[in-house]
C-alpha cells in the first residue's frame, strides 16, 4: 500500500490560506535564476590612466574617526560597491582597484545623504572609472548580490547583522555591474 504524501499547501487549518496573507510578504519582481550574464574577455576592454584617485583619511584609526563622528550627524554610513566581472582563458575575473603596492578594491564609495544606491553607485563608477575624455558611459547595474554590515567603529563586516546589535555602523551593498561588449575606461 502506496501513501501519498499530502500536499503542503493544503496542511494546516484553515486549509489553503496562507497564515500571514501577505502582510508581511514584500511583493517584488520574480526572481529569475536562469538569466544569462554577459562576459566579454578582457581584451575587449582598453585601460587609460587618470590622476591618482587618494583615500580620503590617512590611516584606518582616522577613517573609523570621520566614521564615528559622521555616525552622530547623519547615521549609519551607507556603501555601495561594483562587481566588474570579465573572463581571461576561459574564467571568470573580478575587476579590481589597486590602491598602493598591496592593497585593492572593488570601485565604489559613501552615498550621500538620501541618495539612490543605484544612482549613486552610477555616480562614483563615473568618477573612478569614467572616460576622460568627456563621453558618458551607460552603467548598467543589475542586481544586489551582496550586503555587509559593520557592526561596531572596527573592521570586521559581516554578512548580517548580529543579533545583538540595534544601530549597525555601515550598511554595504554589492552590485554586479554589466559590462558593455567593448569600453575604454581609466583607472
Amino acid at each position: 500500500m502506496s501513501v501519498v504524501p499530502p500536499n503542503r499547501s493544503q496542511t494546516g487549518w484553515p486549509r489553503g490560506v496562507n497564515q500571514f496573507g501577505n502582510k508581511y510578504i514584500q511583493q517584488t519582481k520574480p526572481l529569475t535564476l536562469e538569466r544569462t550574464i554577459n562576459l566579454y574577455p578582457l581584451t575587449n576592454y582598453t585601460f587609460g590612466t587618470k590622476e591618482p584617485l587618494y583615500e580620503k583619511d590617512s590611516s584606518v584609526a582616522a577613517r573609523f574617526q570621520r566614521m564615528r563622528e559622521e555616525f552622530d550627524k547623519i547615521g549609519m554610513r551607507r556603501t555601495v560597491e561594483g562587481v566588474l566581472i570579465v573572463h581571461e582563458h576561459r574564467l571568470p575575473h573580478v575587476l579590481l582597484l589597486q590602491l598602493g603596492t598591496t592593497f585593492f578594491k572593488l570601485p565604489g564609495g559613501e552615498l550621500n545623504p538620501g541618495e539612490d544606491e543605484v544612482e549613486g553607485l552610477k555616480r562614483l563608477m563615473t568618477e573612478i572609472l569614467g572616460r576622460q575624455d568627456g563621453v558618458l558611459q551607460d552603467w548598467v547595474i543589475d542586481d544586489c548580490i551582496g550586503n555587509w554590515w559593520r557592526p561596531n567603529f572596527e573592521p570586521p563586516q559581516y554578512p548580517y547583522i548580529p543579533a545583538h546589535i540595534t544601530k549597525p555602523k555601515e550598511h554595504k551593498k554589492l552590485f554586479l555591474v554589466q559590462l558593455q561588449e567593448k569600453d575604454f575606461s581609466s583607472y
